[in-house]
């Protein structure tokens, strides 16, 4: 049996007031004056289909869909004595036998000629860990591209992180897509902007004092294949080169967000009905093969543990990155 404090049931009871209290005035808005707001304000909703076989005949035909995503394991304990594994995967629904496999490795205990002297602190190492991640994504998508030719590829995640995180890689990816007509998006299931909020604040016909996030805002607002295509205006994204929709895309009363290059804007109202097909309707709201492609990139903790033990020798694993956490027996 867990033993839990009455302190912490109090601390938790006060933390649903605090909620409560603070999200109050903005979710009792009427939802017809909420839509008619977002419509004037932020982009037009609109209801989409899901794509007819003929249509999805004809993305097969194409080249089908090249689905990308990568992920990291982190084997140590403290700054400086942990090495971090990256993966990225590449894999298409016509040549499904034909993934492609992309990897990289992180630690401060090794630091590449080309890493700035200035990326040595917590926020610069950051940057580099997420720099390699998305780097090895990119190149995933980049061999997909030139081995299997797809007609569309769907990245997991926005496309604006690449474009921070990973430039001249992104700038390769994002040419080489306009080059040979490929269509590229991103798809967003942990929306994080408040594109919304900060306009719903700005407005002063409302009495909004703070700024909410829109994945909270649109929580349960659109109707099941509806979408909000955001004025680029209101988005920081579109300086970059983006357009973007907010999309309720399964039957869960979450939205998700998908960004396409702004020189394929005319695509997007079909990747969206892409995106709507590809999604179970009692999921999450993520297409099937993106969960695909991250159920196969993702390296459980035992097999990096097991390559480490096979690959290092014992007393620099031990040395350098078997914490004292990790050598705790019961």
């Amino acid at each position: 049996m867990y033993n839990i404090d009455k302190g912490l049931k109090d601390k938790i009871i006060y933390l649903n007031q605090v909620l409560s209290d603070k999200y109050g005035d903005v979710l009792s808005l009427d939802e017809s004056f909420f839509r008619n707001f977002i419509e004037e304000n932020v982009g037009p909703i609109t209801k989409v289909e899901k794509l007819s076989e003929e249509e999805l005949k004809h993305c097969s035909q194409r080249g089908g869909i090249l689905g990308v995503d990568g992920s990291r394991n982190r084997m140590g304990g403290a700054y400086p004595h942990f090495v971090e594994i990256y993966q990225g995967l590449a894999k298409s629904t016509i040549h499904k036998d034909k993934p492609i496999y992309k990897a990289d490795f992180y630690t401060p205990l090794y630091t590449e000629e080309e890493v700035s002297l200035l990326e040595d602190s917590p926020e610069g190492e950051e940057s580099i860990r997420d720099r390699k991640l998305s780097t090895i994504e990119i190149e995933a998508a980049l061999e997909g591209i030139r081995q299997l030719k797809p007609y569309a590829v769907i990245m997991d995640g926005s496309l604006i992180r690449y474009h921070i995180e990973s430039f001249s890689y992104w700038m390769e990816l994002r040419k080489e897509c306009e080059e040979k007509d490929i269509i590229l998006v991103g798809v967003i299931e942990d929306i994080k902007t408040s594109i919304i909020g900060e306009l719903l604040k700005e407005d002063p016909d409302l009495e909004v004092k703070e700024c909410f996030y829109d994945r909270e805002l649109l929580y349960g607002m659109l109707e099941y294949g509806e979408m909000i295509t955001i004025h680029g205006e209101v988005t920081k994204k579109a300086r970059e080169g983006f357009s973007s929709i907010f999309m309720r895309s399964s039957k869960a009363p979450t939205v998700i967000g998908m960004d396409i290059l702004d020189s394929q804007k005319e695509h997007l109202v079909e990747m969206a009905r892409l995106v709507l097909t590809l999604t179970p309707e009692d999921s999450r709201g993520v297409p099937l093969w993106i969960d695909i492609v991250d159920s196969e990139v993702k390296i459980p903790d035992k097999m990096i543990r097991g390559l480490l033990e096979s690959y290092l020798d014992r007393q620099i694993l031990e040395m350098f990155f078997v914490s004292e956490r990790d050598k705790r027996t019961l």
